[in-house]
């Protein structure tokens, strides 16, 4: 547990690299939006914990075999845990988005699904796992809003064709969008200073991202200790709305 102090003074020390920087590239997971009131996945309280009697475990409702086979049990899955249409962006995607406007801030890649980096202002989101408001007919590419998925009252079908509507998330399975990894991958590579919050850094091939980094100033904000925290430059255990407030005020 790091004392008051010495959070301070390493929030003192990201904020000097942050105004010391031009060209900086974030990086975050589950733990940006747990201050929104989404639930991460693998914390005590998180999603892969709740049993709730469900008779498959997440990580098989979440599969594309599972969607396949059983689509109305997977959508009643993901409205009711996948989906939070009230959610507003915290203090982490307000301060990264006026960090961007700045000119600071290149790119944002994400772990999540939920759109607030886009809601809070921020351009260049790079989303590793897709988006629950973009959703397709399988069968003639029919695009939808999040509205199509909600106001189903079972399995979402096509308006015109009549076929599945699949959102454009990435399920156990499945491939993350290559275009989407190599924009991801060259922001990395370029950036002076790559800030990674709230992620666990256990998800593959999401956290094998790090690995392209090619700088010497990698700062790590997660409120528990991650395997990645030796190669860090500044390791700071604190909500990442609050750091990133302090850190980006200004701007």
């Amino acid at each position: 547990m790091q004392s008051d102090d010495t959070l301070m003074r390493l929030m003192d020390q990201l904020k000097l690299h942050i105004d010391q920087s031009d060209n900086i590239v974030f990086f975050g997971g589950a733990g940006v939006s747990t201050e929104s009131h989404i639930p991460d996945f693998r914390s005590q309280n998180g999603l892969y914990q709740a049993n709730d009697h469900q008779a498959y475990p997440p990580e098989t409702i979440l599969s594309h075999h599972f969607f396949m086979k059983h689509s109305e049990s997977f959508y009643a899955f993901y409205k009711e845990k996948m989906i939070y249409e009230n959610a507003m962006p915290n203090a982490a995607h307000i301060a990264l988005a006026h960090l961007e406007a700045s000119g600071k801030l290149k790119a944002v890649i994400t772990q999540n699904i939920d759109g607030l980096h886009q809601m809070a202002g921020s351009k260049n989101v790079f989303e590793l796992h897709g988006s629950i408001h973009r959703n397709f007919c399988m069968t003639c590419g029919k695009f939808y809003g999040l509205h199509k998925i909600i106001h189903s009252a079972s399995v979402p079908n096509c308006d015109i064709c009549g076929g599945l509507v699949k959102p454009d998330v990435v399920l156990y399975e499945e491939s993350l969008d290559e275009h989407t990894i190599e924009g991801a991958i060259k922001a990395i590579q370029q950036a002076d200073l790559l800030i990674v919050g709230g992620t666990s850094l256990v998800v593959y091939p999401a956290a094998g991202l790090l690995d392209y980094y090619r700088g010497h100033k990698l700062i790590l904000i997660n409120k528990s200790e991650t395997s990645q925290d030796h190669r860090a430059l500044l390791q700071i255990n604190a909500s990442i709305g609050d750091v990133l407030a302090y850190c980006i005020q200004g701007y």
